[in-house]
């Protein structure tokens, strides 16, 4: 049996497949005889000493984890800064690692928690504590760097290619009287993934989606406004898919909510969609509907992508195994070992590669119009989207979910004051 416990935690906006990461960790762990623990919303439940024992949990409830959306213990965004301006906060968790014999850290997120989680490696090392440090990859946005992708983008691809494809027949079947724009907003603030992925509902430049707007080019309104135009005259319909990161040449945000910064930093976004549908309808005078798909393209568990769901329940199995390894500060990346067929595994790679970079759509995934995906975009996010995950149905004609306890585990240190 190994020394010491494991503590698991979610970080970010959470996925359709983050708990079958979940899923893979604890039974993995139970398997070779090591207790998880998991921090209650994240960081937070880390540093305010709130955490779960998962040995209270059946295994059926760690098994059905793995086709459950949400986050089973809750997630937050809260980062923290550099160990110099926050030191006390990684002191504090240090503190909490100690009084419940934590010896491997796993830290299920994006570009910030993998960052945490290096730093905390580096204040455990200064310290002279025995502690593994493990990233656990996790973002719809597919903007982590190293890995060929990450878990929770192939099921929000899927969503997204799968919605715009509905909602095209419909719009198509209303045009001549109705709806002649569609406006859909998808998630990604520097990096157009999801917008890409909406490319996969059509296989021509006439098949919706139409136009796509993408973060990683500046937005001219006019050539928007005119291959709307030039769509509609032509096919007798249009629809707009567009990242709500898309900005102006001036690198303003389209959609700049006005609500300021949340907790790491980003301006607040919002209302691309219906900025976008407004123009439309001004300029041109069509009739046009929008929508912002928001938290359901993450929440998809219905439509979960087969090979997201696979890579979720890989990664986090490697993360137990890089942790007992002792394989400090790394995180388990997928690699794409075959195009066609598609084939992948799992290899570390060092967390400071991750940290704080972005991988964002390179410029020969995008059209040369800039409206649209090209044939090597297709060739690698088709494959990422194939298979459905196994779901189980209740009679009730839902799918059944599970929640778990969560029970708490006693404190042992002086409340946190934050």
């Amino acid at each position: 049996m190994a020394n010491g416990t494991l503590l698991y935690a979610q970080s970010g906006g959470v996925t359709a497949v983050i708990n079958a990461t979940a899923s893979g960790v604890i039974a993995h762990a139970r398997s070779r005889k090591v207790n998880v623990l998991a921090a209650r919303n994240g960081i937070l439940g880390a540093l305010r000493e709130e955490l779960v024992d998962t040995t209270k949990e059946s295994a059926a409830s760690i098994a059905a984890l793995a086709h459950t959306p949400g986050g089973a213990f809750g997630s937050c965004r809260y980062k923290l800064k550099s160990l110099e301006a926050d030191r006390a906060k990684y002191e504090r968790l240090l503190e909490v690692f100690k009084a419940h014999d934590v010896r491997y850290f796993l830290y299920n997120g994006g570009n910030d928690s993998a960052d945490t989680a290096w730093k905390v490696s580096q204040l455990a090392a200064e310290f002279d504590y025995p502690l593994t440090c493990i990233g656990v990859p996790k973002t719809i946005d597919n903007d982590l760097a190293v890995t060929d992708t990450c878990p929770g983008f192939g099921s929000a691809a899927k969503y997204t290619a799968v919605s715009v494809r509905e909602a095209a027949l419909d719009v198509a079947a209303m045009a001549e009287t109705s709806t002649r724009v569609f406006v859909y907003e998808a998630m990604g603030r520097h990096a157009g993934w999801l917008a890409a992925a909406a490319g996969l509902a059509g296989a021509t430049p006439e098949e919706a989606p139409q136009v796509i707007l993408f973060p990683e080019r500046a937005y001219d309104e006019a050539a928007f406004l005119a291959r709307v135009r030039k769509v509609v005259e032509k096919v007798g319909w249009c629809v707009v898919v567009a990242s709500e990161g898309i900005r102006d040449a001036q690198g303003r945000f389209v959609a700049d909510a006005g609500g300021g910064k949340d907790a790491f930093g980003h301006t607040q976004l919002g209302g691309v969609a219906s900025h976008l549908a407004g123009r439309v309808k001004d300029e041109l005078g069509y009739k046009v509907h929008w929508t912002v798909p928001d938290y359901l393209q993450r929440s998809a568990r219905h439509l979960a992508s087969r090979t997201d769901w696979e890579q979720a329940l890989a990664v986090g199995k490697a993360a137990v195994e890089y942790a007992l390894k002792g394989m400090n500060a790394v995180m388990p990346a997928i690699v794409r070992t075959s195009p066609a067929p598609y084939r992948w595994k799992i290899e570390p790679v060092p967390l400071h590669k991750v940290a704080n970079h972005e991988k964002t759509m390179p410029a020969g995934f995008i059209r040369k119009d800039g409206f649209g995906i090209t044939a090597k975009a297709r060739e690698y996010l088709q494959p990422l989207i194939r298979g459905e995950a196994p779901l189980p149905w209740g009679r009730d004609g839902l799918p059944r979910y599970v929640t778990l306890k969560n029970v708490a585990v006693k404190k042992k240190l002086p409340a946190w004051k934050g």
